[in-house]
């Protein structure tokens, strides 16, 4: 087993006022309180098969041939894998070969999305990472300080191994109780968007505290850190704890605890888990967030199962376990979130049982969450989706996209209908 560092926080103590006090877990990772700037080396920092294109073309032009740290790079292909035209095809065998000459591990068609790749035994608590895409605040769940940069930021990283930073104010949210019925953490998720509003937490951290916090799994947290994005934030996190500890050592990792201390919190928002029920966001906003007893009954044309969000073992294990013996009643797509997640569904027999109820299975990637393919829905068509976007025209040019969970999918799924999952 590997032995880590615990927590590898930069430092443990922040400045605030003139005095020496602790810090967020943000503040302490990063080495200074909200509001600072900060240059800082980055410990992972990865594109996938669009942004890379970006960061390729602007190396090229700040006329970059050698990357000083190509051990902490990482290019996924995931977002239109397998390519979808030759123009696709022909720009990511570009990227195969810039990747093969900088040295830059690949994770290539198949082996799933980014988020997830990183989350499968790269990603470790205290470090610094970041993503050329929106979502990277998922790998939060770590106890890192995870967080998107644009294409051209992202080359500049690759670059010179590091970057600046604005210390994020942290939001905390409380988390008490456990769930109850068949509410999940993407409906906590929803209910968080949905009392900050789509832009209540720009450039905040989202830090996930409380007895309710410990009992959330890691592909809870991952959901959870997942959709911070959604309302605006910089990044999502928790702390590292006995959860993050068994995970990890699950890759022959071993790490420490990040204990929280004393600290100031910008605002704080309780949230008692029992009092959570399913939820969707109604097209076309993610805070446009409703009981699914609000909308039960609408017909569905599809039901998409996967993404950064909601395409894990934990996921797909749920969804089969509800539509065992059943038949699904519209059109169900089931992508699963990597080459490790479907390797185990098939192993287990879940993939086997979501075969069976009629669904339809993709490969690993982002499948039709970002409208390009596999998936795409039609002018007019309504689709429930596990991902965490449903913007107009999001999933197709005239659709409507409704977010929920994975239980209220794989419900819908059977009446071809939003349902509540506990009518099934």
């Amino acid at each position: 087993m590997q032995h880590h560092a615990a927590g590898a926080l930069r430092d443990s103590a922040v400045v605030q006022g003139g005095l020496l006090t602790m810090g967020t877990l943000s503040e302490r990772i990063l080495g200074a309180p909200a509001g600072e700037y900060v240059n800082r080396e980055v410990d992972v920092a990865f594109a996938h098969d669009g942004t890379g294109v970006l960061v390729r073309e602007t190396l090229r032009e700040m006329g970059v041939e050698r990357l000083p740290h190509p051990e902490r790079v990482r290019l996924i292909f995931d977002h239109i894998v397998p390519a979808n035209t030759g123009t696709t095809a022909t720009l990511q065998k570009e990227l195969r070969e810039f990747a093969c000459a900088c040295g830059i591990p690949l994770s290539d068609v198949g082996g799933g999305i980014c988020h997830q790749v990183m989350s499968e035994g790269v990603v470790l608590p205290g470090q610094i990472v970041v993503g050329a895409d929106s979502h990277t605040c998922t790998l939060g769940a770590f106890g890192a300080f995870a967080t998107g940069v644009g294409a051209t930021d992202m080359a500049a990283i690759w670059a010179s191994g590091a970057t600046w930073f604005r210390v994020p104010p942290t939001i905390g949210l409380h988390l008490d109780g456990r769930f109850t019925g068949a509410a999940e953490a993407k409906d906590l998720a929803l209910a968080c968007v949905g009392a900050l509003g789509m832009e209540g937490a720009t450039y905040r951290a989202l830090e996930f505290v409380g007895d309710g916090a410990a009992d959330i799994s890691m592909a809870g947290r991952l959901t959870l850190c997942n959709m911070a994005v959604e309302a605006g934030a910089k990044t999502g996190i928790f702390y590292a704890d006995a959860v993050t500890l068994r995970y990890l050592a699950g890759f022959g990792l071993s790490v420490g605890v990040q204990a929280p201390e004393e600290c100031c919190y910008e605002r704080e928002i309780a949230f008692d888990l029992a009092d959570i029920v399913p939820l969707v966001a109604a097209p076309h906003r993610v805070d446009n967030v409703r009981p699914v007893t609000d909308v039960a009954g609408t017909p569905l044309d599809q039901v998409f199962v996967g993404t950064c969000t909601n395409g894990r073992y934990e996921d797909l294990e749920r969804f089969a376990r509800i539509v065992r013996g059943g038949t699904v009643a519209v059109r169900t797509l089931v992508v699963p979130a990597s080459r490790r997640v479907l390797q185990r569904a098939i192993e287990t027999g879940v993939l086997a049982e979501i075969v069976a109820a009629g669904c339809i299975v993709a490969p690993p990637g982002c499948g039709p969450c970002l409208g390009a393919h596999m998936g795409v829905i039609g002018e007019g068509e309504v689709c429930l989706s596990t991902a965490n976007r449903n913007f107009r025209n999001r999933m197709g040019v005239g659709g409507e996209v409704y977010l929920a969970s994975v239980a209220t999918a794989a419900a819908s799924a059977l009446a071809g209908e939003i349902a509540v999952p506990e009518e099934i």
